[in-house]
């Protein structure tokens, strides 16, 4: 068994395509239609038959009011590993990237939380 999927909770399809590829540095795995919506993965470069990250859309009401609950509580949606906190913090912060918290060391590692544009807070931590 694997992890194969993870999924997020969009507010915009189109809008999180952009962040998570333009700015985040990902690329577009599949983008198929599924009626008003679209199966719509990214992966990262360095691991293009890696986890795909789904970018769901938070149509359904439920998945709408989690994701509206855990950034109203401050609460990351999920976390991205990266190789240097701070480079990143750094790189996404000259891209516009609004951080809810800077580059933390908490002991065993370092972490960070930003905005992704479509309603979550994202972590970023240094393994």
């Amino acid at each position: 068994m694997k992890i194969k999927l993870a999924g997020i909770i969009v507010d915009d399809q189109e809008k999180a395509l952009r962040f998570y590829t333009e700015v985040l540095g990902f690329a577009k795995k599949t983008d198929i239609p599924a009626g008003p919506y679209r199966w719509l993965t990214v992966v990262s470069p360095d691991e293009p038959e890696g986890a795909e990250l789904v970018l769901e859309p938070n149509a359904n009401p439920a998945s709408k009011t989690y994701q509206e609950a855990l950034l109203e509580q401050g609460i990351p949606l999920t976390a991205l590993e990266v190789e240097d906190v701070q480079a990143e913090y750094e790189r996404l912060v000259a891209a516009g990237v609004v951080f809810k918290s800077e580059p933390t060391d908490v002991g065993s590692t370092v972490i960070a939380m930003f905005e992704d544009t479509c309603g979550n807070l994202i972590q970023i931590y240094q393994a």
